[in-house]
């Protein structure tokens, strides 16, 4: 299939989302018109017949699939059952839904947590089902690999140009903050910001601080994507992430700088966590010709001042 043209009818499932809303807001930005979005509420996505019959009503010529239910640690661990059917209904549904309509370019969006917990860093995307996965998120990382394979397979028999790429962490405007359901990074600018509301001495991390994550900015994400759709990207899945990571406490001692927050950080050691190092070799995704442009500590402060617009909190 050609390139995109700024008319193409381009499908962003997930758009309420932090990742599927920066695709909204790239695209919009790169002048493409015909950009189709559907609420929770206008289209559930584990409703396979639903999803059919919006398919054959809109007949996208393109679609990222950005939609998923997601969650940190605890999320995932707790609510197991509803983490794997969910993320396979929407990936099943979506790209297979794609296919009976004939729609010839799909990017699915996987995630840094499908390769095994202990593989060799930095990760390669070849190391995908060569050892066990992290069980904290065992669930929704087997959704994400039925995803990737699925993309694989109508490729494969089909003649599809479906497109996996796995994230890293991400962050940024959009973000979860909910403590209870949240990733690490936006856990952590909430406690910051409440502690230093409150005028706390300390701030506790889960676990012993020492694993280490790469970090990338939603946007950037965003842009790689559009990057990868623009020119054509048609081969094997890719990672997109930085090529660089840090440990939890050095993560968070730069969250407290950013908020301002002037307190000792306290390890909570009786918390999990989770996988010991995630880094992602992205010299694929450099070989496409992108690379990240935005640094984590400008990152941090665009995603605190996108935290504090948030309802009033600025006035807090």
């Amino acid at each position: 299939m050609s390139a995109p043209n700024r008319s193409s009818r381009i499908f962003v499932a997930g758009h309420r989302g932090m990742v599927g809303g920066a695709l909204h807001r790239r695209l919009k930005a790169g002048g493409y018109d015909n950009v189709i979005v559907r609420t929770r509420a206008e289209l559930d996505l584990v409703d396979q017949a639903a999803v059919d019959a919006f398919y054959a009503d809109e007949r996208p010529d393109y679609v990222f699939i950005a939609a998923a239910k997601v969650g940190g640690i605890h999320a995932n661990n707790t609510w197991r059952a509803d983490f794997l059917y969910e993320n396979l209904m929407i990936a099943a549904n979506l790209i297979h839904g794609a296919h009976r309509q004939g729609v010839g370019r799909l990017m699915f969006l996987g995630s840094s947590c499908i390769y095994p917990r202990d593989c060799p860093q930095p990760i390669r995307e070849e190391y995908l089902l060569q050892g066990p996965l992290e069980q904290t998120n065992e669930p929704y990382a087997l959704a994400k690999i039925a995803g990737v394979k699925l993309c694989e397979a109508y490729n494969a028999q089909y003649r599809r140009q479906y497109v996996s790429v796995m994230p890293t962490n991400l962050y940024g405007p959009g973000d979860n903050y909910d403590l209870e359901s949240s990733h690490v990074l936006p856990a952590l600018l909430r406690k910051a910001h409440e502690a230093r509301q409150a005028g706390d001495a300390t701030m506790s991390v889960w676990g012993s601080g020492e694993p280490r994550r790469e970090f990338l900015y939603v946007e950037d994400l965003a842009d790689a994507c559009v990057h990868l759709m623009e020119t054509g990207y048609e081969g094997p899945p890719l990672n997109i992430g930085v090529g660089e990571d840090l440990t939890i406490r050095d993560l968070a001692r730069t969250v407290m700088d950013v908020v301002g927050l002037k307190a000792e950080l306290v390890l909570d050691r009786s918390r999990p966590d989770g996988t010991p190092r995630k880094l992602l070799d992205v010299s694929r995704l450099k070989a496409a010709g992108w690379s990240a442009r935005t640094g984590l500590r400008e990152g941090l402060e665009r995603t605190y001042a996108a935290y504090l617009a948030q309802d009033g909190r600025a006035s807090v």
